[in-house]
């Protein structure tokens, strides 16, 4: 019998004094990106604003000042809280969308203004690209999927399917995209060549966010409390985590926390998802993704309202407000409305293998 070492990298709680926060928007932070070359960070909030930061420093590199309800015609920027935002998976490309019907598409590496996207019937709600194109999928409270190309300032067509607002969406390099749909309680993939759609169940309330994970799997998150794991190939979680943030209220009133945001580290088993629980949970995705393990929280007060991993996995960012991003059903009076810089530490540890 041999006995070999195999080296495991697991991931381990970070020393929270290495945690930063970058602070710039008055209102509560709404999305977030990260450049693909990991240098900048895009950030937007209820007050209508933009801010790119530089990573390493944490300084800001610009801001696109938000305008009055009403500015509409003379204000280059938006005027209404922004709700989502993507950028090109070459860097070129930022896109915001917003609670006025508006998607604007930026030159991220200068921030100027390119032009707008009309056509949603109401809030903005979900924004990704597709990777290795200008392919924008847009996802909106009026219950439809829209298609545009954002290099040759096109529409392409608008999809429909869903039975309540659409709260989140997501794509990677296939030509299909995933959706949340509130609280039609679906998570749908859209096949957008086909132009047909697979339906999905296993929240039992609103769900609020999605990520893919990779091509066939994703993550979603809801007012539930509830974390599931989806394949492509299955009509029902192939895994979920009830109270995945705890339970609030009064002894006999428990509910759970709301999941607010969820992150996937792309092509990996690390997945996050953020509440306002003063926490954002790790988790660990068991093989075959069946079972979610809790890996470590990172301490963060306020409404986690939108999560991402940087493309390396070194760092991930949490976009953090007083106030959940589609509502103001509570207040978090201590929470600091900014984006706190989580650095991922991995450990190798070795294991002894028998053959």
């Amino acid at each position: 019998m041999k006995i070999f070492l195999m080296k495991i990298s697991t991931l381990v709680a970070p020393d929270p004094a290495e945690i930063r926060l970058l602070r710039g928007h008055k209102l509560s932070v709404t999305c977030l990106v990260i450049t693909p070359d990991e240098k900048y960070i895009f950030s937007a909030s209820k007050d209508c604003s933009i801010i790119k930061w530089e990573v390493e420093s944490g300084k800001k590199v610009q801001k696109i000042a938000g305008g009055r309800k009403g500015t509409e015609d003379r204000h280059v920027g938006h005027t209404a809280h922004i709700l989502c935002m993507a950028i090109s998976s070459d860097g070129k490309y930022l896109a915001t969308g917003d609670l006025n019907k508006l998607i604007m598409i930026w030159e991220a590496a200068t921030c100027k203004f390119l032009y707008k996207f009309t056509g949603h019937r109401d809030a903005v709600s979900g924004l990704a690209f597709r990777k290795g194109t200008h392919d924008l999928y847009s996802a909106s409270h009026d219950r439809s999927v829209k298609v545009w190309n954002v290099a040759e300032n096109a529409y392409v067509e608008t999809l429909f399917g869903h039975q309540d607002v659409i709260t989140g969406l997501d794509c990677l390099g296939r030509e299909r995209c995933v959706t949340a749909g509130g609280r039609d309680r679906t998570v749908r993939v859209w096949k957008i060549s086909e132009e047909s759609q697979l339906v999905f169940h296993g929240h039992e309330g609103s769900i609020d966010c999605i990520q893919l994970i990779n091509e066939e799997h994703m993550v979603s998150g809801g007012d539930d409390g509830s974390v599931c794991i989806w394949s492509v190939n299955k009509k029902r979680p192939v895994s979920r985590v009830k109270q995945a943030h705890g339970l609030q209220g009064r002894a006999g009133l428990e509910q759970p926390f709301w999941v607010s945001s969820v992150a996937a580290l792309h092509n990996s088993d690390t997945v996050a998802s953020g509440s306002h629980n003063s926490a954002v949970q790790l988790w660990k995705c068991g093989q075959g993704f069946r079972g979610l393990e809790p890996l470590f929280s990172v301490p963060v007060t306020g409404f986690v309202n939108s999560l991402k991993f940087s493309n390396s996995g070194k760092f991930l960012v949490a976009g953090v407000g007083q106030e959940h991003r589609l509502g103001r059903w509570w207040r978090t009076k201590e929470a600091k409305n900014g984006l706190y810089i989580i650095p991922l530490i991995r450990q190798n540890t070795e294991q002894e293998l028998e053959q």
